[in-house]
């Protein structure tokens, strides 16, 4: 299930650097009661849709939305209980309206854009390394914590697999900066393999690591 949310227009400019925010008031409005910190997230949020770009930050046009969404039907109901009982955002914007969908009927195969770039991390030795695009493990690593969050929700991983769509012509790698962590990106369409059962549940959380603070949610 997804919640699209319309926002009003702010009254302070919003710094470009407002992925902790938008975290904050998804958190706000799953509660006190937030069983979410810690553990692998099966939600995913896009970052802020039709905005405009000044030298300072961004502005919300008349139009601003965002979108969250999570495989737990009980998660979306305590995140619109949450926005009923306090609709404020930041830097002055507040929710107008709020829409509720399923999601499509998907097939066995579906192309996604992004609607925040995918982090996708692995160990190497002591370090943790960011993995792009440009590198030959970044698909399989992909699949892999797909799979691991299928398992965790009950569902079979076998069949499944997300590869990049080649045919892009653009795929790019972002730094993106949260509360002080640089964190290398890759922004691509994708295209996920499996059965609709499968698809529908990366639809709902997302792909790579750390969808719970706005990475790799998928249009």
């Amino acid at each position: 299930m997804r919640l699209y949310i319309k926002l009003s227009q702010n009254t302070e400019i919003i710094p470009y650097n407002y992925q902790h925010l938008l975290t904050g008031v998804i958190h706000k409005w799953i509660g006190k009661k937030n069983e979410e910190h810690g553990k692998r997230s099966l939600y995913s949020f896009s970052w802020l849709q039709n905005t405009s770009s000044t030298k300072d930050g961004i502005n919300l046009n008349r139009d601003a939305y965002f979108f969250v969404s999570a495989y737990d039907i009980d998660l979306i109901k305590s995140i619109t209980k949450g926005i009923l009982e306090s609709s404020d955002t930041f830097c002055g914007a507040r929710v107008i309206d709020v829409q509720i969908k399923d999601a499509p009927l998907f097939s066995n195969e579906e192309r996604f854009i992004l609607n925040s770039p995918v982090l996708i991390r692995k160990r190497d030795g002591e370090k943790t390394k960011h993995v792009t695009y440009q590198d030959e493990d970044f698909e399989m690593l992909l699949t892999e914590n797909m799979k691991e969050k299928l398992r965790l929700a009950g569902l079979t991983p076998d069949g499944l697999s997300i590869e990049l769509d080649k045919n892009y012509a653009f795929p790019q790698t972002k730094l993106i900066d949260y509360k002080g962590i640089k964190n290398k990106t890759s922004l691509a369409p994708v295209i996920i393999k499996g059965s609709p059962e499968q698809i529908t549940f990366a639809w709902h959380v997302g792909i790579g690591n750390s969808t719970g603070i706005g990475f790799g949610a998928l249009k």
